[in-house]
């Protein structure tokens, strides 16, 4: 777990969210801004055309990377938003599930939304994240 990052609970808000509803650092913490991280394969190609998890999966592990170029890992995230290329639920949890899964108990808070259209050709899923660490 980050040293850096503590996840706040609320008891007075529903239990059905499967992350912390805040999260702090303290003020001695480092943020780190990541730009969106996208399903694109070394090559600039979009990875898994078609598929919300291969997707979601691939954008899992290209933030991982990120992260780590910054000195950081998963467990310093202090929120991300889950962007999903769909109107249907279905396909937002598709997504929302891999993200959940890879985060496991670091459930740092999040924001999953549908839009209409992603920057890559074929791109359906996009997430953004905050981390915090402390050097």
């Amino acid at each position: 777990m980050s040293k850096s990052v503590t996840l706040i609970r609320s008891t007075s808000l529903s239990l059905v969210a499967e992350y912390a509803y805040a999260a702090t650092a303290p003020t001695e913490a480092r943020l780190i801004f990541l730009a969106g991280s996208c399903p694109l394969n070394e090559d600039g190609s979009t990875a898994a055309v078609g598929d919300y998890a291969g997707q979601a999966t691939k954008a899992v592990d290209n933030l991982r990377t990120a992260l780590s170029d910054a000195g950081a890992s998963i467990t310093d995230v202090i929120s991300t938003r889950v962007l999903v290329a769909s109107s249907s639920q279905e396909d937002l949890v598709s997504a929302w599930e891999v993200v959940r899964d890879a985060f496991g108990d670091h459930d740092a808070p999040s924001t999953l939304m549908g839009v209409t259209v992603l920057g890559y050709d074929d791109q359906l899923v996009e997430i953004e994240a905050i981390a915090a660490v402390v050097d």
